[in-house]
């Protein structure tokens, strides 16, 4: 089997390189955001997929190492990925598009709820969404929303990407 590249796994090429990022999180309602800091690099398996191995300071953890995963599938139309983290067990599967300016990718994907005090709620799956958001080519921003049981997206994470080649 033989699969050419399209436009989408072009676009998602455009993260190909080595980042340097500063971030903040919330680590809950009630307390103040935290600043992190980090690096990723990120490679092409094959023009297809992109894998992106991070490294950062994650706040009252230490240093936390993530991989993310990116691909286009053409038959389903969306973008589709993984998310892992040496801080968690929760594996994220990605489910995305790109909106109209080609700029912004939405990845929608189930996870951990946790609690105000940042412990995890046994058994229980809410909604969130990662948003990749090309400034330019060497500048790029994550953030990171969740589902409230309220029906209301809160915020839990933004961090800004400059390439550094």
């Amino acid at each position: 089997m033989h699969v050419e590249p399209q436009s989408e796994h072009r676009w998602l090429h455009k993260l190909v390189g080595e980042w340097t990022y500063v971030g903040d999180c919330s680590m809950g309602p009630d307390e103040p955001a935290m600043k992190n800091t980090g690096t990723e690099s990120v490679r092409s398996l094959g023009g297809l997929w992109t894998i992106g191995d991070g490294k950062g300071e994650m706040p009252g953890i230490g240093i936390g190492y993530t991989v993310m995963t990116l691909g286009y599938d053409p038959a389903k139309k969306r973008f589709l990925g993984t998310f892992i983290g040496s801080m968690m067990t929760h594996l994220w599967i990605y489910d995305g598009s790109l909106d109209d300016s080609g700029k912004v990718l939405t990845l929608d994907a189930e996870g951990p709820s946790f609690t105000a005090d940042g412990g995890i709620v046994e058994g229980k799956l809410v909604k969130y969404q990662d948003t990749i958001e090309f400034k330019s080519d060497d500048h790029r921003t994550l953030s990171s929303r969740m589902l409230t049981d309220a029906g209301e997206w809160v915020g839990i994470m933004n961090a800004d990407y400059h390439r550094t080649k």
